[in-house]
């Protein structure tokens, strides 16, 4: 509260912790006005500069009409304030519910937002965020784990087996597509950051927003078996393409980006399992079980790498 009274709010002292592992996320109560949506970043995992690029590419996307909610102005004219060790910004309230993906027609219109989305993100360059990649995702977070003992020690030849020869072979996927563009994504573009309201989906937390493929955006959209997935990807670009072209060669790329995103998710969780919020959250990590498990999951991931594409219905 007096985080959010030092930039010219008075707080009515209500307060919710809303759910958030990253950052500490709170709606707040202002006297006489709408409550507020406050961001406490985490210290020292975006610098300054980072945490505005996002910040100006959720603005430039609001301006021209895409429904995304970007941060409030706050007291000398910056999105993000410093309060003692903690820089926040804040947010407006926006309510609704997570879209549905048994629903091809919203599927469409959430592929049309997002086309939209990508066709801004393709204008410019981010110059500080950083890049989806083999490198980031993939050997970064192998280091990470090997080096900082939470695999057992049993474990560590098949963890250090499986990823190594499977990053030999993702390095030599993403360096065949090395002609598909890249531009400014959302980064973490699942249904839990949608909020659906009035037929219309809002776009909420672009904290991952970083470069990459168009399809990383779109892939997490998708569920089920092969078929089922191919018809949920058929209507979201049905939809994405009223707004923005589409590379279908990126469609290859689905199943190498799911593969970086369960080593990093693990390497996620592991970098952060000092915060008390991480073992509460996760009670089964860093457990012999989990990286069993993890390890027989990327096995099978793998033998996906080689798998045919989906194919777009007619």
């Amino acid at each position: 509260m007096d985080a959010v009274e030092s930039v010219g709010y008075l707080c009515d002292a209500r307060i919710l912790e809303l759910n958030s592992y990253e950052n500490r996320v709170y709606q707040i109560g202002i006297e006489d006005e709408e409550p507020v949506i406050g961001k406490f970043y985490r210290p020292n995992r975006w610098s300054r500069e980072q945490i505005l690029e996002e910040h100006e590419f959720t603005i430039e996307l609001a301006e021209n009409d895409v429904s995304v909610v970007p941060p409030l102005l706050l007291t000398g004219d910056t999105t993000l304030a410093t309060f003692g060790e903690f820089e926040f910004c804040l947010y407006p309230r926006r309510g609704g519910r997570a879209p549905s993906l048994d629903d091809l027609d919203s599927l469409q219109v959430l592929g049309r937002h997002i086309g939209r989305i990508h066709a801004f993100g393709s204008q410019k360059r981010f110059k500080y965020r950083p890049q989806i990649s083999v490198q980031t995702y993939g050997i970064d977070s192998r280091t990470f784990l090997l080096e900082n003992n939470f695999i057992p020690d049993d474990l560590i030849p098949a963890y250090a087996s499986v990823t190594e020869q499977m990053l030999v072979e993702l390095e030599a996927i993403f360096d065949n597509a090395s002609d598909i563009n890249q531009i400014r994504l959302h980064g973490d573009c699942h249904m839990g950051n949608v909020l659906w309201r009035n037929e219309i989906p809002h776009f909420v937390d672009f904290d991952d927003a970083r470069t990459g493929h168009p399809i990383q955006d779109l892939w997490m959209m998708l569920s089920g078996e092969a078929d089922e997935q191919a018809q949920q990807l058929t209507a979201i670009l049905k939809g994405y393409k009223d707004f923005c072209m589409f590379d279908h060669r990126q469609i290859r790329l689905i199943e190498p980006l799911r593969t970086l995103r369960m080593m990093h998710h693990a390497c996620w969780i592991a970098r952060r399992w000092e915060d008390p919020a991480f073992p509460r959250a996760f009670p089964f990590f860093n457990t012999p079980r989990f990286w069993s498990e993890h390890i027989l999951e990327l096995r099978e991931q793998w033998s996906k790498l080689s798998e045919p594409s989906l194919q777009i219905l007619d």
